[in-house]
């Protein structure tokens, strides 16, 4: 498991695990760790236009990470 449901704070608890998944389980990640199975869906969450950009955090760290690893 990569992604958990939590609190803003980080609390693990059912009243933050809006769809009732199993553990609390927001992401997974394949053993080799180059697939990654989201529930949550920030692309939904990027520009101001759409409402909402805390979405970004999440890409901006796959970007960065990219960078090292490359």
């Amino acid at each position: 498991m990569l992604f958990r449901y939590s609190s803003p704070d980080g609390l693990i608890d059912p009243n933050w695990n809006h769809n009732g998944a199993m553990n609390g389980i927001a992401g997974i990640i394949n053993e080799r760790k180059n697939v990654l199975g989201m529930m949550p869906h920030p692309e939904n969450h990027v520009e101001a236009s759409m409402g909402r950009t805390d979405g970004r955090g999440l890409f901006a760290g796959l970007v960065d990470h990219f960078k090292v690893a490359a």
